[in-house]
């Protein structure tokens, strides 16, 4: 719509300047012939002078032509005037020439109004501050008006004056105070036809300046600085927000930021507030005690009371258990007897079953004793038949022996030097074997000896060995000598 807008103006002022042009352009032709005219007069020839009066003269000028073409160039320029665009954040009020102004708000958008008899007069729809003191990020203080507005630029144009008050006592203090408003779209038209502009200069200001004013001496200095800060912020805002609900202005938030006291009350306030927060430490300190002795005592009611409580729980617990115990038996009995019966039987099984055990093992071990008798039986008559065997085998070979050396006597001899061959490599013995030392050996023996050497070998006492016989040596006694 704004290129439309542009586009109208543009064609507008094309069509006027086309329509002066023409005018200029005609009137000029109309003066250079008649300069022509003349400055030819005097130094032309008569021919020449009829030729030149010959040349048709110029048109008049297209006076018609001009003012069509102007009022057709006046068209698009009032298209483009009647077209009104509100920028974003904007209201606008329809201000005519003939009427005044106009009901109702023009929001921001595109609008239509009669051309040359209206005009629209726009008003900012964002909250804007108004702000009396040093600001925090402000560190210079300018001696002008007490206020914040918004500049044509948009942005903030502050004030650091601080806004000055008489308290109950009659002290003067310095209120740092902000106030956040805005313009009620709907009663745009009321605040351009009867409040003063621009409001944020002419109003506000001393709207906000009244109520403080009016509302400080109610209170002293004290109340304001700490007891009551929020309570005189809460009326002033209410008498504030009252005030300018009734000129079209909406207050969304009143703000006491800073308060500057006299300086030596400020002093003074100072050494109270200590002291004051040194008896109310005290205080807290005190609570504090009193509330660890109740807490105390209560802990010490609340054990006793716990303690109580399971005393009591415990002995119902008891007699809960006792009655289950009481119920339990009324069950319990019959199974132990129950029991009891089968531990009997169980146990007779079991006596029963040891008594067979003893006599299968008596009855074992009365079968191993006959069986070892019997093995020591078939024992005994194995060695005595051994014994027997051997005794004959040996009396046997004694005989075989001993009729052997009745039939050679120098057997022994020869005996003696095989067992003593590993010892004596030649032996030298007479040949009637009169001084060979075995002789002597065996003459030496006992008769006892050879009866019972006899006796071993199972020969009898009155078949002895003929005198000069040789009996065997012993292997030991011959290779010991």
């Amino acid at each position: 719509m704004l290129a439309l807008k542009e586009l109208l103006m543009v064609a507008g002022v094309l069509l006027l300047a086309f329509a002066c042009g023409i005018t200029l352009y005609d009137t000029w032709r109309i003066f250079a012939h008649r300069r022509k005219m003349v400055r030819g007069a005097e130094g032309r020839t008569e021919q020449e002078q009829v030729e030149l009066n010959r040349l048709a003269p110029p048109e008049e000028v297209r006076w018609r032509s001009s003012v069509a073409l102007a009022v057709v160039g006046c068209v698009p320029l009032l298209m483009a005037v009647s077209i009104v665009v509100v920028p974003s954040g904007m209201g606008g009020v329809r201000v005519s020439q003939m009427r005044g102004t106009l009901p109702g708000t023009l929001y921001s958008g595109v609008h239509i109004i009669a051309p040359l008899t209206e005009s629209v007069q726009t008003f900012s729809l964002r909250d804007k501050l108004f702000t009396t003191g040093a600001m925090e990020n402000d560190g210079v203080r300018p001696a002008s008006a007490a206020q914040t507005a918004l500049g044509k630029s948009g942005e903030p144009i502050q004030a650091a004056q601080t806004l000055d008050v008489q308290s109950k006592e009659g002290l003067n203090l310095g209120l740092g105070v902000t106030v956040r408003y805005r313009l009620d779209p709907r009663r745009l038209d009321y605040i351009q036809s009867h409040l003063p502009q621009p409001v944020d200069e002419q109003l506000v200001p001393a709207v906000v300046a009244s109520a403080w004013r009016e509302l400080a001496p109610h209170y002293t200095v004290r109340e304001i600085f700490s007891s009551k800060r929020e309570e005189v912020r809460e009326l002033a805002a209410g008498t504030i927000t009252k005030n300018l609900a009734g000129d079209g202005i909406l207050v969304e938030e009143v703000m006491l930021r800073d308060i500057q006291l006299p300086p030596q009350y400020a002093q003074g306030l100072e050494n109270l507030l200590l002291k004051e927060q040194e008896d109310d430490q005290l205080n807290v300190q005190t609570d504090i005690q009193q509330k660890q002795v109740k807490i105390a005592e209560l802990q010490a009611e609340a054990e006793a009371a716990q303690k109580v409580k399971e005393a009591e729980g415990e002995a119902k617990a008891k007699v809960v258990e006792a009655k289950g115990e009481s119920d339990a038996m009324q069950f319990t009995l019959p199974l132990k007897q129950k029991q009891i019966e089968q531990s009997k039987l169980e146990a007779e099984a079991r006596k029963e079953a040891t008594i067979e055990n003893a006599d299968a093992e008596a009855q074992a071990k009365v079968i191993d004793s006959k069986a070892e008798l019997q093995r020591r039986e078939l024992l005994a008559e194995a060695e005595a038949n051994r014994i027997r065997v051997t005794a004959s085998a040996d009396q046997v070979r004694m005989q075989g022996e001993a009729k052997l050396l009745n039939e050679s006597p120098l057997l022994i001899n020869k005996i003696i030097a095989e067992r003593l061959s590993d010892k004596i490599q030649v032996v030298m013995v007479p040949s009637d074997g009169k001084f060979f030392f075995a002789n002597d050996v065996f003459r030496g023996m006992t008769g006892a000896a050879m009866k019972q050497e006899m006796d071993q070998n199972g020969v009898p006492a009155g078949s002895g060995a003929p005198s000069g016989a040789a009996i065997p040596m012993p292997e030991q006694d011959a290779g010991n000598r």
